[in-house]
């Protein structure tokens, strides 16, 4: 089967055929083959310089803007946003810093589609609300440039399959920007995983769990727009930050998949609780239905027998966490604070510090870029992603993580909604890379 072929015109085709002829067991096996053996790799050439239009540059897009002028062999040649300063506003950071004064598009909400149509790009990234990042990157492929863009990357399964489906036809990356992926923490215990020190993979869990009444309530930035998620839906909201990567210490998509899912939500109190008493019981926010339960948690279960339970908790009082745990049958991780346990090694029942291993586990791309990643976003982390995406499209390597990574990780979120709505029952997840889970190698970051 072709890299670009449509699955869903693969059952269409099979449809008519099947009203022409009855198709015997074995051709009906033989077709399935195919569609199970369909490659999983995009090849891109080598990009000497790469040319970025940047959609969507508010608060989270322009420090990805900032990070993208400090990474060598980078430039951000138009950027795109539906209100006109903030176009302004980057258009002039890169002139500060520089560069020629890219082209600037801020004609409404689609101005994206000029954008990907006209400019002569080699990467289009989005940092926009939810709903558009799936039509910009779409957009993006379909015009010959490869995507990236904030998480989640879709917000329905029938979007990830878009985003597979156009990457394939295309030949063009499409990668999420998973930032907690590259923290320091994170790839350590990447590190100890792929050195055997917590042995075989058994259990994880992983979580998102960030107070954000007063973000949801402020009318500006992302409260502009998130909140109205929190009262249509009820599932987890924003699976990929703590899921990204534990996914990744157990190898899904590259040796494991996911496979199931169960999901339950509690009830939802927290933002009519926080507008009560900072509004008024009066007020049309205190009063507002929430379809989103205060605390969502999932239980997923991999292909090989790992389970993890993923949390999703924005509307309570609380310290922020990812939980971060992974449990080997030789030794723990567990995030918030950040401590290990090793049978033979640690003091029995006893828990090490993470500090106590950094020294030996730090991760290659911590040692040797982790100087310069510090000061950028989220403790560096937005910094690495970025210099990672761009250090692989200038070279032709095959990026950390791929569609399949951003489909996977992001199909959580309706896979959960359909689970609580039908009292936790076990939804499966698409296998969007068709079996190739199975051969394909971990990714493991080591070519710095």
């Amino acid at each position: 089967m072709s890299k670009g072929y449509d699955r869903r015109e693969f059952i269409k085709q099979g449809a008519r055929m099947g009203a022409a002829i009855a198709l015997s067991g074995a051709a009906v096996n033989s077709a399935l083959a195919q569609l199970s053996s369909a490659p999983t790799t995009i090849k891109a050439a080598p990009i000497g310089t790469v040319r970025v239009g940047y959609v969507g540059v508010g608060g989270q897009g322009m420090s990805h803007v900032r990070n993208l002028l400090n990474v060598e062999g980078c430039r951000i040649a138009a950027v795109c946003d539906i209100v006109p300063e903030k176009v302004e506003a980057a258009q002039k950071a890169v002139t500060d810093a520089g560069q020629p004064k890219p082209a600037g598009y801020a004609q409404g909400p689609n101005d994206f589609l000029r954008l990907c149509e006209k400019e002569n790009l080699d990467l289009v990234y989005t940092a926009t609300p939810w709903e558009y990042h799936v039509p910009v990157c779409v957009a993006a492929m379909k015009n010959g440039k490869h995507a990236a863009t904030e998480v989640p990357a879709a917000v329905t399964v029938e979007e990830c399959w878009e985003l597979v489906e156009t990457s394939e036809k295309t030949g063009r990356h499409c990668v999420m920007m998973e930032n907690c992926c590259y923290g320091q923490p994170e790839m350590a215990v990447l590190n100890m995983v792929r050195k055997g020190l917590l042995g075989e993979l058994l259990h994880g869990e992983a979580g998102y769990l960030h107070d954000l009444r007063e973000l949801k309530f402020s009318g500006r930035g992302e409260g502009l727009w998130r909140t109205a998620h929190a009262i249509k839906r009820n599932g987890n909201l924003y699976p990929t930050h703590g899921l990204g990567p534990l996914a990744e210490y157990t190898n899904v998509n590259r040796g494991d998949a996911f496979d199931y899912l169960v999901s339950m939500s509690s009830k939802s109190r927290g933002l009519n609780v926080y507008a009560e008493e900072h509004f008024g019981a009066d007020d049309p926010r205190a009063k507002q239905k929430y379809a989103l339960g205060d605390v969502n948690t999932s239980l997923i279960h991999t292909k090989n027998g790992v389970t993890i339970i993923l949390i999703h908790d924005c509307d309570t009082p609380r310290p922020y966490s990812r939980v971060n745990l992974i449990q080997g049958t030789a030794g723990i991780f567990e995030g918030y604070p950040d401590r290990v346990y090793i049978e033979g090694r640690s003091e029995p029942h006893t828990w090490d510090t993470l500090d106590k291993w950094l020294a030996e586990y730090n991760h290659p791309l911590w040692k040797t870029v982790g100087e310069q990643a510090r000061g950028a976003g989220h403790g560096g982390m937005d910094y690495l992603e970025d210099y990672r995406l761009i250090q692989a499209l200038r070279t032709g390597r095959y990026p950390d993580y791929d569609v399949y990574d951003a489909v996977a990780w992001s199909a959580v979120s309706e896979l959960s909604e359909k689970s609580v709505a039908g009292r936790s029952s076990a939804q499966d997840f698409p296998d969007f890379t068709r079996g190739a889970w199975k051969t394909n190698k971990p990714i493991f970051v080591t070519d710095l």
